[in-house]
């Protein structure tokens, strides 16, 4: 009996470790088997080089179908990655050298794969040549790209074009640019100068204070608290606003007059936010910072920065002003604003941006599709139709009246974000909607050191959205 007690322990430690080991193997199946396109596109898998020895990478398409990058390949077989559209799609599209950037890192894993129908595969395997790469569809749509591109000329800065009750995008720029089709030529110069920024994706990671853009936010946030009473708020602008030691000026000093809520909002009055910044619970307002996603992850999954916008108990009036009209410490990315901006559109509800539509064999043959799907609810229905109407104001009264009388109604909000201590040095913002009653599409603009948003950004808005009615 003393024999089979001693191994009692033997048994439960051996029973204990069978399950472990069984447990660990349970975990390392399912991980694999739900994790297998993050595993496969790890760039420690050997099985990467196998399948680019086996496969031609495949084809990306715009959602007009045209090619936006493809493998040619030579009589001796030497393979190039070509891009027809050159630096207009390049930090989108990104590169396959070097490491990987934009979609063709996003879509490596369908590129490098074949799905080819095996007649494809034996005709292939016939004539000494790799099985065709499976093809990628993505949202962009060449015409709107082009233009964005264009209309930015040779700015620094960037454009989001997204479809708002889908959440596809339908162009992005980012300005400086490369050409992806020379970049293993231009590698070493591109890299070798620190304070070079062409590889950077200013719309998804270049991080600017808002400007006037944020007013959106502060309104949001004064609404939440006052609810109907903002009809009651008067502003009598003389060009600044004062609080102790801390004086908050408007663009270029210009003083608005007596104001209410909804003008406040349209003539972009720093002087009159920042005074009803100062009337705002600053709890509640870091709450509505966190639903709004500032400090937090987005739905993107291609390399992006976090916005930054603090608000609490210990902020000081100072920087509590500072942050009602979007300077200070506050910065945020061209895609989040547009984020925001198409959730205001969409009766408060962000849709998960997406670039791809679907992935399709060199046969035809559709094997993934991505349709639209909800993210979160940013606001409620009632605080987004208040943030709508404020933004058609803009256009109807205040700083985008260049969008005011056209084919479309458009509504938005127009940013001066100054980003130095001097008031000369200012990003042009531009961030709305159209059709003002039935939005369609949303539009982000950020031009660098431009100066107003009214003057610069506003027009470059405008092209895109009569290209985009013009093709309708």
């Amino acid at each position: 009996m003393q024999e089979n007690n001693k191994s009692y322990p033997i048994l439960i430690i051996g029973a204990f470790t069978v399950i472990l080991f069984a447990s660990m193997v349970a975990y390392i199946c399912t991980y694999a088997v739900t994790n297998h396109r993050v595993m496969m596109d790890n760039s420690y898998n050997a099985h990467q080089t196998l399948l680019r020895k086996q496969n031609t990478r495949g084809t990306i398409y715009s959602s007009d179908g045209k090619v936006l990058a493809e493998t040619k390949t030579d009589e001796v077989g030497n393979e190039t990655r070509e891009y027809p559209y050159g630096k207009t799609f390049s930090h989108v599209i990104g590169f396959s050298v070097n490491g990987r950037s934009g979609i063709e890192n996003l879509a490596n894993y369908y590129l490098i794969n074949s799905n080819a129908a095996l007649k494809s595969k034996a005709e292939a395997k016939e004539n000494d040549q790799k099985f065709p790469g499976d093809n990628v569809y993505t949202t962009l749509d060449t015409a709107l790209q082009e233009t964005a591109f264009e209309a930015l000329s040779a700015r620094d800065g960037a454009i989001v074009v997204t479809e708002v009750e889908t959440g596809r995008v339908l162009a992005l720029v980012s300005k400086p640019d490369f050409d992806p089709g020379t970049i293993l030529n231009d590698w070493e110069e591109i890299t070798s100068d620190k304070n070079n920024t062409q590889l950077l994706n200013r719309a998804t990671q270049g991080l600017y204070p808002p400007g006037s853009t944020f007013k959106i936010v502060t309104a949001l946030e004064y609404y939440k608290e006052k609810g109907e009473d903002y009809k009651n708020y008067t502003y009598n602008c003389n060009g600044k606003f004062t609080s102790g030691d801390d004086v908050i000026r408007c663009f270029h000093g210009e003083s608005h007059g007596s104001l209410d809520f909804a003008m406040s909002f349209a003539k972009s009055c720093n002087s009159s936010f920042a005074n009803m910044s100062l009337q705002l619970d600053k709890s509640d307002f870091g709450k509505t910072l966190e639903k709004l996603m500032f400090n937090s992850d987005l739905p993107w999954e291609m390399n992006y920065s976090k916005s930054n916008a603090v608000c609490s108990d210990a902020l000081s009036d100072g920087d509590t002003m500072q942050l009602g009209i979007g300077q200070g410490t506050t910065t945020v990315t061209p895609l989040h604003m547009n984020l925001i901006t198409a959730a205001i559109a969409n009766d408060g509800t962000l849709m998960k941006p997406y670039l791809i539509d679907k992935v399709v064999t060199a046969d035809g043959k559709t094997i993934e599709s991505f349709s639209p799907k909800e993210y979160k609810k940013l606001m409620s229905e009632d605080e987004s139709d208040f943030l709508k109407t404020l933004m058609e104001g803009v256009v109807e009264k205040g700083t985008a009246s260049k969008l005011k009388g056209l084919s479309y109604t458009a509504a938005g909000k127009t940013g001066s974000a100054e980003f130095k201590d001097s008031t000369s040095d200012s990003h042009a913002w531009f961030t709305g909607f159209a059709p003002a009653e039935d939005p369609e599409i949303a539009v982000t603009i950020i031009v660098e050191n431009a100066g107003s948003g009214g003057e610069f950004a506003v027009p470059i808005a405008k092209r895109i959205f009569d290209r985009y009615f013009e093709m309708k």
